[in-house]
C-alpha cells in the first residue's frame, strides 16, 4: 500500500508502560506518529470492548502494552489481560480480524528502548497487512 500509515491504538498501564513511553520521550528516542495512546491504570482494566470499539472506530492495530508479568502493582492484573487476549483474539478472528492486529506486551517502567522497539515493530507488521476494511468489523463479516 502507498502512503499506507496505519492508525494504532494502545492502551498503556499507568504504571509500568506509560512511563515507559515518558521515558522513551524523555531520552528523545524516535517512534513513529501511528500511536494513539491510552492510558489506563492496569492493564487488566482494559474491557475487551476497549479493543473492539477500537477496531470500529477506524484502528489498523491495537497494542496492550502492560507490567511484566508478576510485577502488576494490582497483583494479579496482567495475568487477567494474558487470559482475555487469549480469547479476544479468537473473536476477533470470527470477524475477519487478523490476529497480528492485536499484539499484547510488557514493558517496564525503565525500558524505553523496548517500548519504541514494540511500537516500530507494530507499525511495520500492519502497513504489510494493509488497512483494516472497516465493513467486516462493522457488519461482522469475515
Amino acid at each position: 500500500m502507498n502512503g499506507f500509515e496505519p492508525k494504532i491504538v494502545g492502551f498503556l498501564c499507568n504504571w509500568c508502560s506509560y512511563e515507559g513511553a515518558d521515558s522513551a520521550g524523555r531520552a528523545r528516542k524516535e517512534y513513529p506518529a501511528n500511536l494513539r495512546v491510552v492510558r489506563v491504570l492496569c492493564s487488566g482494566r482494559t474491557d475487551p470492548q476497549f479493543i473492539i470499539e477500537a477496531f470500529k472506530e477506524g484502528a489498523d492495530g491495537v497494542m496492550i502494552l502492560g507490567c511484566p508479568l508478576g510485577d502488576c502493582h494490582y497483583q494479579d492484573g496482567n495475568f487477567q489481560t494474558l487470559r482475555r487476549y487469549t480469547v479476544l483474539k479468537k473473536v476477533l478472528a470470527q470477524f475477519g480480524i487478523e490476529e497480528d492486529r492485536l499484539r499484547l506486551d510488557w514493558v517496564s517502567a525503565n525500558e524505553g528502548d523496548k517500548f519504541v522497539r514494540i511500537v516500530w515493530e507494530m507499525v511495520n507488521g500492519i502497513k504489510k497487512l494493509g488497512p483494516l476494511h472497516q465493513a467486516r468489523v462493522e457488519n461482522g463479516k469475515t
